[in-house]
């Protein structure tokens, strides 16, 4: 039999039970791909990230959804392993920051870790923005997401935006235009696939400056209906915002999984590539036994 060291842990959360669950196994380089897809079927979490032995960086991270899809990119499942490490010891004693690298897909990027206050922040840096063409026609879109013909504003267009992994970027008027979307999963999924976009983060910019940005995200091309926080989502559009003028890019905050009940709260600085900041709060540990 063989015992692993795995449990899960509540990333971009300020108390347990909040934040986005992310389940994490490791000591995994025996696994296959099959053991780890089954492996991310029993934790049924929105994804699961397998920590390995790298010969390029610190570590190797391989992350599966549910439904077994394999996903790339820094987002919630990077950051969450790290944060997952840190805060278990298994990365030395971190009295002051230090910066680390991992290996994700055909990526090598840095992570800063430090310790504030008590609690491990996770700092990560993302990909360069890369934007495919705007949407042609939004009605389609709207149709999809279950909103009125005009609640998608066109300023600026939704596309699809890349730092890692795509996603259509949708601006609304307003959260509650956010909070209304009802995806309807077949005509989400046949809008994503005209757009080479993975997933579809709705989302909308408060009046005040000062306010955090608001969004749901929707992703039923690996099988994840919704998603309390994605970090693959949030940097994109930081980036394509900051592009468009809307924000200056500074320290932009996104929140996300208010509709769900697992309130998060993403930040992102553009420096220049985005860069994904949060905490975490380790809530089940122990042994998983094959």
């Amino acid at each position: 039999m063989t015992e692993l060291r795995a449990g899960i842990i509540d990333v971009f959360a300020a108390t347990p039970l909040n934040g986005n669950p992310l389940a994490v196994v490791q000591d995994a380089d025996g696994l296959t791909d099959g053991q780890m897809r089954r492996i991310a079927g029993e934790f049924n979490q929105a994804e699961t990230t397998f920590v390995m032995n790298s010969a390029r960086a610190d570590w190797k991270l391989r992350s599966f959804t549910a439904n077994g899809s394999e996903v790339v990119g820094a987002g919630h499942n990077a950051l969450g392993a790290w944060l997952w490490m840190a805060e278990r010891g298994d990365l030395g004693p971190l009295a002051a920051a230090q910066v680390f690298t991992q290996e994700i897909g055909e990526e090598v990027l840095p992570i800063r870790l430090e310790r504030v206050d008590g609690r491990m922040h996770g700092r990560m840096r993302q990909g360069p923005l890369r934007l495919l063409a705007p949407l042609a026609d939004a009605g389609p879109l709207a149709r999809a997401l279950g909103l009125g013909g005009d609640a998608i504003l066109p300023e600026p267009a939704p596309r699809p935006a890349d730092t890692g992994a795509a996603h259509l970027m949708v601006r609304v008027r307003d959260a509650a235009e956010v909070d209304a979307a009802r995806p309807d999963a077949d005509q989400l999924l046949a809008v994503l696939r005209t757009t080479g976009a993975e997933g579809c983060y709705v989302y909308a910019v408060p009046a005040e400056a000062s306010a955090p940005l608001y969004a749901r995200f929707f992703n039923p091309t690996v099988g994840l209906w919704e998603d309390a926080a994605t970090g693959t989502a949030a940097g994109p559009l930081a980036a394509y915002l900051a592009r468009s003028g809307i924000v200056d890019g500074r320290d932009v905050v996104i929140e996300q999984g208010t509709k769900m009940g697992r309130q998060s709260f993403l930040r992102v600085a553009l420096v220049p590539d985005p860069e994904l900041s949060g905490t975490g709060i380790i809530v089940l540990q122990g042994l998983l036994r094959l």
